[in-house]
């Protein structure tokens, strides 16, 4: 029998960027909402849906992962799609859709995630 939910978020919050991830991908789907609703912008949104939500996607793979190079990629992956998020925030910004408080904000929350992202992945390449 699965856990229940209330188990896989105990694990979720012994997690820092499971959990980050997570409350990230939640503010990219109401940003998406906001966006296509608000804004009328459909294409960078989609974009921006589908990368931000994918970040926590490739974290929570990678702790099932059952190899170290499985995990490696896994959270090369969530990197690369957190770094593709940064790129849309600036663009949605600088194409004025977003406000500079909306902007910074969930900036702020992208460069935190890239951060221990980076951290992750650059201790997983040196300790094979």
């Amino acid at each position: 029998m699965g856990a229940s939910k209330a188990e896989q978020r105990g694990s979720m919050s012994e997690n820092i960027v499971l959990e980050k991830s997570y409350k990230f991908a939640l503010r990219i789907v109401k940003l998406y909402k906001y966006l296509s609703e608000e804004k009328k912008e459909f294409v960078m949104s989609k974009s921006l849906l589908s990368r931000g939500t994918a970040i926590g996607e490739r974290i929570k793979s990678a702790q099932e992962a059952e190899s170290r190079a499985v995990f490696a990629s896994e959270m090369g992956g969530a990197l690369r799609n957190a770094s593709a998020i940064e790129f849309w925030l600036d663009l949605l910004h600088d194409g004025g859709f977003l406000d500079n408080r909306e902007h910074d904000s969930i900036l702020t929350d992208c460069k935190e995630i890239l951060k221990l992202l980076t951290k992750i992945t650059k201790t997983t390449d040196r300790n094979p």
